[in-house]
């Protein structure tokens, strides 16, 4: 049985990695400096960045950093499921 060769991250998803690290050192907005490092609205870089963080490859490249990206993420939705289950609450 052969193996499979590990995966790699490509050029510009380590960026994004390297990016995620240090981007609120910067005094230039988040958005802004997307557009200007990867030329992607900041949804098109939320998308690549979930598909991102939730790859085993990823994982074994950066695990810290998934791991703390995966539960603000993880962080973030369940707060908006709680919002909208007020607001449904609110409305009968």
């Amino acid at each position: 049985v052969q193996e499979a060769p590990p995966q790699k991250l490509s050029e510009r998803d380590r960026a994004i990695l390297d990016f995620e690290q240090s981007w609120w050192e910067s005094s230039t907005p988040r958005d802004q400096a997307v557009r200007e490092q990867f030329q992607l609205t900041e949804s098109e870089y939320a998308e690549i960045l979930n598909g991102l963080i939730a790859s085993e490859v990823a994982l074994l490249a950066e695990p810290l950093l998934v791991r703390r990206l995966r539960r603000l993420r993880d962080r973030r939705r369940q707060e908006h499921i709680a919002r909208r289950t007020a607001d449904q609450e609110v409305a009968r």
